[in-house]
C-alpha cells in the first residue's frame, strides 16, 4: 500500500509538471525545456514500476533532448536577438523521419519482445519510436510535432488507462486536445512570423 501511495504521488507530480510543461511549449518559451527534464526524472520511477520499459527509456532520452533543447533555444535567442522561429516540415525531412520512426521502432519491439516482460511490448515501442523522433521536431520547432504528439498521445492514453495509470491517463487525454490547440496556435504564428518578414 505504502509502495502505492508513494508510485502514485510521484505519477501525480509528474503529471501537473507535464500540463507545466505543455503550456510552456504552446507559448514557445524555453522554460519547457527544464520543465520536461523534471518530468521525466519522475516517469523514469513510475514506467518502471509500472513496466512500461520503452517509455521509461524514453525518459532518459526526455532528459538528453531537454538539455539540447535548452541550449538550441537559447542560442538562437543570443546570437539572432529573436526567437527560434517555427518552420513546416519538408518532404524530404518527412521520409527521413518517417525511415526513422521504423528503423527505431522495430529495433525498440525486438528488444522489448525478447528481453523483457513488458505486456503491451508493440504498442508501447510504437508510442516510443514516434515521441523520439516528434520530441526532434520540437526541439528544432517543426509545426507538425503537433500532428505526431496528436497520435502519440491519443494511444498512450489508452496504454495508460489499461495498465490503471489514471492520472496519467488524464494527463494524455488533455494533451491529445492540447496537441491540436498547439498545432494551430504555431500555425497562427507562423503565419504572422512571415507576414512582418514580407513587408
Amino acid at each position: 500500500m505504502l509502495d502505492w501511495i508513494s508510485t502514485n504521488s510521484v505519477e501525480i507530480i509528474g503529471t501537473l509538471s507535464g500540463f507545466l510543461f505543455l503550456y510552456f511549449e504552446i507559448k514557445q518559451s524555453k522554460w519547457l525545456w527544464p520543465v520536461g527534464l523534471f518530468s521525466a526524472i519522475m516517469y523514469i520511477y513510475v514506467f518502471f514500476i509500472a513496466k512500461f520499459y520503452a517509455d521509461m527509456g524514453l525518459q532518459f532520452y526526455y532528459v538528453f533532448i531537454s538539455i539540447y533543447g535548452w541550449v538550441h533555444w537559447s542560442r538562437s535567442n543570443s546570437q539572432n536577438k529573436v526567437e527560434l522561429p517555427v518552420s513546416s516540415l519538408r518532404m524530404p525531412l518527412f521520409f527521413k523521419l518517417l525511415l526513422a520512426s521504423l528503423f527505431i521502432y522495430i529495433a525498440i519491439s525486438f528488444i522489448l519482445v525478447n528481453y523483457t516482460d513488458s505486456p503491451l511490448p508493440y504498442w508501447d515501442s510504437f508510442t516510443t519510436a514516434l515521441s523520439i523522433v516528434a520530441t526532434w521536431m520540437l526541439a528544432r520547432k517543426i509545426l507538425e510535432q503537433w500532428l505526431v504528439w496528436v497520435l502519440v498521445d491519443a494511444v498512450s492514453m489508452g496504454l495508460y488507462f489499461y495498465k490503471q495509470l489514471y492520472p496519467t491517463a488524464v494527463l494524455f487525454a488533455v494533451f491529445t486536445i492540447l496537441a491540436l490547440y498547439g498545432y494551430f496556435q504555431w500555425k497562427k504564428d507562423m503565419a504572422k512570423a512571415e507576414a512582418i518578414e514580407s513587408k
